[in-house]
């Protein structure tokens, strides 16, 4: 875990950009389920149009702010595995996440997506970084599972489609890349630039995904065109750029297991949004599987914060023995 002190950002304002960032990536779906409705645009153009937007935009925000020195402590080799990593983490995430919401709906998509999410983020960091899953751990995580099977069995197959779900834990293992990978290469407590990683990364992924959203079809025919310019232009700005630079800056300094609790903003205002304005509906297969899995990912990030204290009890404890035999 990184020192605050140490940090780009103060603990603090780093909860309250991933506040932000997990609002607004809840709204991106809606976008999305509008943009499908009004025209045929498939999932891999819009993905392909909202790094394209998004680039835009944050390239004019590189361009406009003041020159600084280079990022500090960070080699060149690991700002290119941040920006690979990233951009390729990203393209899996948005595509398939907007496949899901295409397939099985905003709601479900967004919640298996997000639930589904934090499970492998601890798995994912108990391979890579050694961090413990603990008995409340296996807990939640076989809660997630359970969460995930109603989900799938008791949906019914209008409302929740195999497929869409299949997709949607695809979006959830490029969300795991990306923030294993962001809270990796930060635990040296070094200072990182999140805009320009978020800038690259979305090169990264316009570049990979204009052949299958050529194949696909880059103009999409409609008969509200304007309505589709201006969801695109949210989406490039709101839930892309805005949202993006806020979560990768944010979870650089925020615990792993804080950022998916805090995360869980997306999947409830997803939801909310799916019932009230788009007219999805929630059976009680949907709700229960939803509270599973939400309740699951909440344990997880308490289990995980218990384990790290415990961690930090027993440093402490150590470096006061060693520091009462260097006194002797």
């Amino acid at each position: 875990m990184s020192n605050p002190s140490q940090s780009a950002l103060p603990v603090g304002r780093s909860l309250l950009y991933l506040i932000v960032a997990g609002i607004a990536w809840g709204t991106a779906g809606a976008a999305a389920s509008l943009i499908f409705r009004v025209s045929d645009m498939g999932p891999l153009a819009l993905s392909f149009w909202r790094c394209v937007d998004g680039l835009v935009l944050l390239l004019g925000a590189l361009a406009l702010r003041p020159r600084r020195a280079r990022t500090a402590g960070e080699t060149r080799g690991r700002r290119t595995a941040r920006i690979l990593g990233t951009g390729i983490g990203l393209t899996v995430f948005q595509s398939a996440y907007f496949a899901a919401v295409q397939s099985t709906g905003l709601a479900v998509g967004t919640v298996v997506t997000l639930g589904a999410g934090p499970v492998l983020i601890a798995l994912g960091a108990r391979l890579t970084m050694g961090e413990r899953l603990g008995r409340g751990g296996a807990v939640a995580v076989t809660g997630a599972l359970a969460g995930l099977v109603v989900l799938v069995l008791g949906g019914g197959a209008t409302e929740v489609r195999p497929l869409g779900v299949v997709l949607a834990l695809v979006a959830a293992a490029g969300y795991a890349v990306i923030t294993l990978l962001t809270r990796w290469l930060g635990r040296d407590g070094g200072r990182t630039d999140a805009l320009a990683t978020t800038t690259w990364a979305f090169a990264v992924g316009a570049v990979g995904l204009l052949p299958a959203a050529l194949a696909e079809g880059l103009v999409p025919h409609t008969d509200a065109p304007l309505s589709v310019l201006l969801l695109l232009g949210y989406v490039a700005a709101v839930p892309t750029a805005l949202a993006y630079a806020l979560y990768f800056a944010g979870a650089a300094v925020v615990r792993a297991a804080t950022v998916s609790v805090v995360m869980l903003l997306e999947p409830v205002s997803a939801a909310v949004i799916a019932v009230s304005l788009l007219g999805e509906r929630l059976t009680g297969a949907i709700v229960l599987g939803t509270l599973l899995l939400l309740t699951a990912v909440t344990g997880l990030a308490f289990a995980e914060t218990r384990t790290a204290a415990r961690r930090r009890a027993e440093e402490a404890r150590e470096s006061g023995a060693e520091a009462e035999a260097l006194a002797v």
